[in-house]
């Protein structure tokens, strides 16, 4: 099969290739997924970057969409033929979605609804249950008033619209006019520019001056400073990404407000969450209750091009590569 693969880490043009590589053969209790599309996200992009090469070859990728077309052994054969969008390709494993086929557990394989493309379903694994879990983690957000930074980015996006879907005010903080209509496209009740508003004194304007109830946050490292100016006090902060690798937190003014913080990571859920937040996410689908915003799509041969739009940061949407 064709598959794109890296065998050292460093720039998408220096390490990553396309060629043939062997087919994998489900094992007992895996489902083969013939690929029809593989999502990019900025985890795939840092660990060919920067983390350790955890096998000799990587066929990166986590998010895909595709078709069962054969099963391991105590996997049902009526599983052959259904559609399938996938979690965790390439974790702690070598062989991701960006390739023509991949043999991966039968429980991370989860029926794709009809009605639902696979390019779509390419972005379900991280952005979406990402999305969802932040917004479940710790409580009903119904009533409340939530800060999303990054609130047209991928999993942002997702964000704002379960937010929404679940009966809360949502403040999006955006950088540009062209993302700040994205954000409220889906579905954001405001909107501030951070690079040319004061993110902490429009917080304050908009709430009342009681600030938020909640910061579903993307960049711990890069925000933080702004909490005791966005965040009531017994608020919340949920973590789900960091651009630095350390956090300058107010530490005093978080304990003398009684601040919560909830981090997490979307690859190490229990079975019985993601299993339950997978069903939520597919009883949305079916509702066409999630608008997808795929930015482009690029064949296999220009996975580097993919990549690279990925680490530019200036798409709005998801990346996703076709095979």
């Amino acid at each position: 099969m064709r598959a794109a693969y890296y065998r050292r880490k460093g720039a998408a043009a220096d390490v990553l290739e396309v060629g043939e590589v062997d087919t994998p053969t489900p094992a007992p209790g895996e489902v083969r997924v013939r690929v029809a599309a593989s999502g990019v996200n900025p985890s795939d992009v840092k660990k060919r970057q920067g983390m350790d090469l955890e096998f000799p070859t990587i066929i990166p990728h986590s998010d895909g969409a595709g078709e069962v077309d054969a099963v391991g052994d105590g996997v049902p054969e009526s599983r052959i033929g259904e559609r399938v969008w996938t979690i965790n390709g390439q974790w702690r494993r070598p062989h991701g979605t960006a390739a023509e086929y991949i043999a991966i557990g039968s429980d991370y394989a989860i029926p794709l609804p009809e009605g639902t493309a696979e390019a779509a379903g390419a972005c379900l694994g991280i952005p979406v249950l990402t999305a969802y879990r932040a917004l479940t983690l710790d409580g009903d957000v119904s009533g409340q008033t939530l800060l999303v930074p990054g609130g047209a980015g991928a999993v942002g996006h997702y964000v704002v619209q379960i937010a929404k879907l679940q009966g809360a005010t949502v403040i999006a903080t955006v950088s540009s006019a062209e993302k700040a209509a994205h954000a409220r496209a889906g579905g954001a009740d405001h909107t501030i520019d951070y690079k040319t508003e004061n993110v902490g004194e429009r917080v304050q304007e908009i709430t009342g001056g009681r600030g938020v109830d909640r910061i579903v946050e993307v960049d711990l490292g890069g925000n933080a400073g702004l909490i005791p100016d966005v965040l009531r006090p017994e608020g919340t902060v949920v973590v789900y990404g960091s651009t630095p690798p350390a956090a300058q937190i107010p530490a005093v003014w978080c304990v003398r407000n009684d601040i919560t913080f909830r981090f997490f990571i979307m690859y190490q859920l229990t079975d019985e969450v993601r299993d339950a937040c997978a069903v939520a996410v597919n009883e949305l689908l079916k509702a066409g209750s999630l608008r997808h915003t795929i930015a482009e799509t690029y064949p296999l041969a220009d996975i580097v091009k993919a990549h690279e739009a990925v680490e530019s940061g200036k798409v709005m949407g998801n990346i996703v590569v076709t095979l």
